[in-house]
């Protein structure tokens, strides 16, 4: 299924920011095909069957039964989609795998579980092993008859991972490697077969390991008392002299950071999909009380505070679906790309991942965003109830907010998305600074007034000048700094905003990409438009805020007045009125019983 997928526009990664995106290049869940619909049904009934059915004995970790599931999850092939045929995988294309994710991100804590096993556990292997290591482990790994786990995080290092202090020497034989520190924060490790464990090869050499649960020397601490994912089994990995044959080193020695951030990349996507599969979870657990529950003679759910409730859930994650499977598709259509230039299907993922490093990030900081927003209301729509143990909202609460701080925590993210597009521009991998200067002088010229032709036209129009306040603020703090009046490294509050700026325009392209293609199809978008006028009217606000903030941060006098007045120009929208689209789209949820978008 590798070739299925095929555009003739190929985005660079971050590229959205200066090129104006197609809606025919996109890809957009209403085209799911036949197969991937049976796939997705596939995994939703293996998590009603198989987790929901048993969540109290999950949730207690009781009789091994999350491996157990892994073991059910591997029969069904859902652990080995992503794998080559080589490998005894079924290498389905990045959009089914996607679909997978969202799926199992309804799967509660054990989509914990799948994710560590099925992403940081098996593609360190897939991307830099040997081709000895990936055959003597991937196809058990995919079958789940081995389980993997990833060990990277120490007590001492965690965003800053290359301090860590877990050192490697080889043996005076030059057979083994004796490894000696501590891992902590390791998901699967209570089970785990195989730890992709990172160490410093003689105290300065970053490298990565694969470790066999038997190894002597190798212990694990007792279960971590969380406050939520509880499911999910978590324990301190400790080395004492531990001997690791030469031939499980993995990768180059002293390249372990491309495996870890590499990896990363792929883990940031990933959660973005987990993230939507447990918003839409919410989202109908929401809309289903809101519709029974009975005050003052009516449901709830007729209540304006309540449907504002329901309806922002589902635009927000309505607008990480878009952007979930935008970035999906373009991650499928740079593999295709790389392999047909004759590298290999392994090398042509990592080349995808790493290209769209900026947009894994923005998934990984928006979707865990919006799925702590949703379970968060949700909590708030049960009243009471959402606060008892007894109904779901108080565990979808409690698991959902590890997401903001595993993969990388949401600052490091948003801080990463930023210097990695600075970084791109520096290098000449992206022209930035051709557009920055063309909206500078822009500024000094009489505003025009010619607006997209097309019933998207007006949207179309706001988006290209909230692109410009992008480059006004990002254009203007590099130039201070290239003035050597900022030093952008000790101003993280610029940064945040500018990464919020970027987030709130990449998803609201993605919306619009959307409806306008859907519309094209030939499908009602009538709800759907709502919910385009609805984030297009709160982005552009958003990004007004963080720009003028940004911009009063670090420029004053008549700069600061003319970047200011660029601000307001280019924020300039139709008003929306937000409270009778709001009320039109918790109207179909509420008719619907569930997300329906």
């Amino acid at each position: 299924m590798e070739e299925t997928i095929t555009n003739n526009a190929l985005l660079k990664g971050g590229e959205f920011v200066i090129k104006e995106s197609k809606a025919q290049d996109v890809f957009i869940p209403e085209e799911f095909n036949e197969e991937q619909l049976m796939v997705k049904q596939m995994a939703k009934d293996f998590v009603d069957a198989e987790v929901k059915a048993h969540i109290h004995k999950l949730e207690k970790q009781e009789d091994n039964i999350a491996a157990t599931m892994l073991e059910k999850a591997g029969e069904l092939g859902l652990l080995a989609s992503h794998m080559p045929e080589k490998y005894d995988g079924t290498a389905m294309d990045t959009n089914t795998n996607t679909v997978i994710c969202e799926e199992l991100g309804k799967a509660l804590s054990f989509s914990v579980t799948f994710a560590a096993h099925t992403g940081i556990g098996m593609l360190p292997i897939l991307y830099f092993g040997t081709e000895e290591q990936k055959q003597k482990y991937l196809p058990a790994l995919s079958t789940g008859k081995l389980k993997a786990c990833y060990c990277l995080t120490e007590p001492s290092s965690g965003s800053d991972a290359l301090s860590a202090k877990t050192k490697a020497v080889l043996n005076d034989a030059g057979t083994h490697y004796i490894l000696n520190g501590q891992k902590m924060w390791i998901s699967n490790s209570g089970f785990a077969d195989i730890f992709i464990v990172f160490a410093k090869i003689d105290g300065d050499k970053f490298t990565g390991f694969i470790i066999e649960r038997d190894t002597e020397g190798m212990t694990l601490g007792a279960e971590e008392d969380k406050m939520g994912i509880k499911g999910s089994s978590t324990r301190q990995v400790f080395f004492e002299n531990a001997p690791v044959p030469i031939e499980n080193v993995l990768g180059t020695i002293g390249k372990g950071h491309h495996i870890a951030f590499n990896v990363l990349n792929v883990g940031r996507f990933k959660l973005g999909a987990l993230s939507l599969g447990g918003c839409k979870d919410s989202i109908a657990l929401a809309v289903n009380y809101a519709s029974e529950r009975v005050q003052f003679k009516q449901p709830i759910a007729n209540f304006g505070a309540i449907q504002y409730k329901l309806a922002e859930q589902s635009i927000r994650a309505y607008a990480l679906e878009s952007t979930q499977y935008r970035v999906s598709n373009l991650l499928q259509d740079r593999i295709n790309h790389v392999k047909s230039q004759g590298k290999g299907i392994e090398e042509s993922k990592l080349i995808s991942a790493e290209e769209y490093a900026i947009e894994c990030a923005i998934l990984k900081v928006y979707g865990s965003e919006v799925l702590d927003y949703t379970v968060d209301e949700t909590v708030q729509i049960f009243g009471g109830l959402g606060f008892s143990e007894e109904f779901g909202a108080a565990r979808s609460y409690r698991d959902s907010r590890i997401n903001r701080i595993y993969e990388g925590t949401n600052e490091i993210n948003r801080l990463l998305s930023v210097d990695m597009l600075l970084k791109r521009a520096m290098k000449g991998h992206l022209d930035i600074v051709g557009p920055a200067w063309a909206v500078q002088k822009e500024l000094m010229a009489v505003p025009s007034s010619t607006k997209p032709e097309g019933a998207f036209g007006e949207h179309k129009f706001v988006l290209q000048n909230l692109k410009k306040v992008l480059l006004i603020v990002a254009g203007g703090a590099v130039k201070k700094q290239m003035d050597g009046k900022l030093n952008l490294k000790e101003e993280q509050e610029i940064l945040m905003n500018i990464a919020d700026i970027l987030i709130d325009i990449f998803t609201l392209e993605s919306v619009l990409l959307r409806v306008e293609k859907r519309k094209g199809m030939g499908k009602d978008c009538t709800v759907q438009q709502h919910i385009l006028n609805v984030h297009l009217h709160d982005a552009a606000d958003r990004i007004n805020k963080n720009a003028t903030d940004a911009l009063i941060s670090f420029a004053e006098g008549d700069e600061l007045r003319m970047m200011l007045m660029g601000v307001k120009r280019y924020t300039k929208h139709t008003p929306c009125n937000v409270k009778e689209s709001r009320r039109v789209i918790a109207r179909k949820l509420v008719e619907e019983n569930e997300y329906c978008f």
